[in-house]
């Protein structure tokens, strides 16, 4: 099996596994849950490296809008694994705002990143394909959407005292909106959202058996290590006194995609700014359209706390500026590094915002 496998890919699963055997040790001798937490975070990014690693080779043999797809589904693994066990945890808030946080830190953070990496060693970069049009007009389009039940249970609003029924109605609108748009990305007249020819980068092609085996394992290590994530996430918070916004608008959004978003500003490192800007916006386009109405489904399933689209109305302005500001950024087709370093400079303005909100309760 090993025979098949690029050097770089080998790094990368000794990473993931000994990231993975090291937390559940450090968890069995009851070790400093930071130190779990933080080693539980470099095996989440091992893992989802694998099944970048995993799409790379698959996309060998499916179309690209396939690939776009089963990239997506893929992509949010981890994030999905720690909505759900932050939810059995009883940590509504820190999903909520990590939710949030993960649209935001790709249309903000990440998307400065790339401005900032691709205009320093290329300047002004031009771009502004039919894709990433598109792309950017559904992402407000999904974005308002979320915004509505927050406008509409505030004080006085026709649904307070209705959040959770509000909250199942736009879910299962977005999730209409999600599945029709697998056929049409697809389909020839779609866009091959997230994935283009020249994205694969490897050189030898696994059989299908050790692509899948390895996509299997990567999974179920995925599950594992999310679910230590969040055991060590309470105390490992109340230690350095982030608040519960803060912890999942941050620190939980950033963990469960920072190895997806990569890709996107190697991509812009790699001068092709449609990809870069196509792999990023559906990035938050997933989040928003699927990985959210699923786990405000899933909060009912499960029993216990439930999860609903209600948020602060800081929140509610901070996402309709990211997404404004990533239109006109698409629309105006070419980008700078200045741009870039606004776009940073924002997200963190909204991350210092949250910082002193209410703490992790014991």
């Amino acid at each position: 099996m090993l025979s098949y496998l690029a050097i770089r890919t080998r790094i990368i699963a000794s990473v993931a596994i000994a990231a993975t055997c090291g937390a559940l040790v450090l968890r069995a001798a009851d070790a400093a849950p930071a130190t779990v937490f933080i080693v539980t975070c470099v095996a989440l990014a091992g893992l989802a490296a694998m099944v970048g690693e995993v799409t790379d080779q698959l996309s060998g043999r499916l179309g690209p809008g396939a690939t776009g797809v089963l990239q997506s589904a893929l992509g949010n693994l981890p994030e999905f694994f720690i909505g759900i066990f932050a939810l059995r945890a009883g940590l509504v808030d820190v999903v909520r705002s990590a939710l949030v946080g993960s649209i935001l830190a790709n249309t903000l953070l990440v998307l400065g990143l790339a401005f900032i990496a691709g205009g320093l060693r290329h300047g002004a970069q031009k771009f502004g394909g039919d894709q990433t049009r598109t792309m950017s007009t559904l992402l407000l389009l999904a974005v308002a959407a979320l915004a509505i039940p927050t406008i509409a249970a505030a004080p006085g609003g026709p649904d307070r005292g209705h959040e959770t029924e509000i909250s199942v109605v736009v879910s299962v609108v977005l999730l209409i909106v999600f599945a029709a748009s697998i056929p049409f990305s697809i389909g020839k007249g779609g866009p091959a959202v997230g994935a283009e020819e020249g994205l694969v980068l490897t050189d030898t092609l696994w059989p299908l058996g050790v692509a899948l085996g390895v996509l299997a394992a990567a999974g179920v290590g995925a599950a594992f290590a999310s679910d230590w994530f969040v055991e060590a996430l309470q105390p490992t918070m109340q230690t350095f006194g982030m608040s519960q916004s803060f912890a999942g608008l941050v620190v939980v959004a950033i963990a469960g995609n920072a190895v997806e978003n990569f890709t996107g500003i190697r991509a812009m490192l790699a001068d092709k700014g449609d990809l870069a800007i196509s792999l990023i916006l559906n990035s938050s386009l997933q989040v928003a359209l699927a990985l959210t109405p699923i786990l405000v489904i899933a909060s009912l399933l499960l029993g216990g706390a439930t999860l609903t689209l209600v948020v602060s109305p800081l929140l509610v302005v901070a996402l309709a500026l990211a997404t404004l500001l990533a239109a006109f950024v698409v629309i105006d087709g070419e980008s700078t590094w200045l741009e870039g370093l606004a776009l940073v400079g924002l997200y963190v303005i909204v991350a210092a915002s949250v910082w002193w909100g209410a703490p992790i309760a014991g």
